[in-house]
């Protein structure tokens, strides 16, 4: 059961990633700069951070829902590989700067948006 769900939150995932990042990407003026999928992968660690904390400390929800939650949906929300094949286009473009910037935005910005979603969720748990 726990594969369906999984499968059933990646469909759900990717379709919301592939909106929202062209969705993004079309709200921006045209540029070589991945807008969309920065957004995505953002939002997804924020996400991921806030629900590992929060969600997934609660002891009423199942191991199959939880696994469907982190590994369905925000795994397939997110996209390591379009982040990676992202950059390497910009730097074979020749446009480093974009390809420096976009990895550490990504990178570092991943990195303290699941850090805020934890003291979000932790903030939230306290209140509750």
């Amino acid at each position: 059961m726990t594969y369906v769900l999984v499968g059933i939150a990646g469909v759900i995932g990717t379709l919301l990633r592939y909106v929202l990042g062209l969705c993004v990407q079309q709200s921006v003026p045209p540029t070589s700069f991945p807008v969309g999928t920065l957004t995505v992968n953002l939002l997804g660690c924020f996400a991921l951070g806030w629900i590992s904390q929060w969600v997934m400390g609660k002891s009423r929800i199942s191991p199959s829902i939880r696994t469907s939650i982190s590994t369905g949906l925000i795994g397939s929300f997110t996209t390591f590989s379009t982040f990676s094949a992202e950059t390497v286009q910009l730097f074979r473009q020749g446009l480093w700067g974009n390809g420096i910037g976009y990895a550490g935005l990504s990178m570092i910005g991943g990195l303290c948006l699941v850090w805020m979603g934890t003291a979000v969720a932790d903030r939230r748990r306290e209140r509750a």
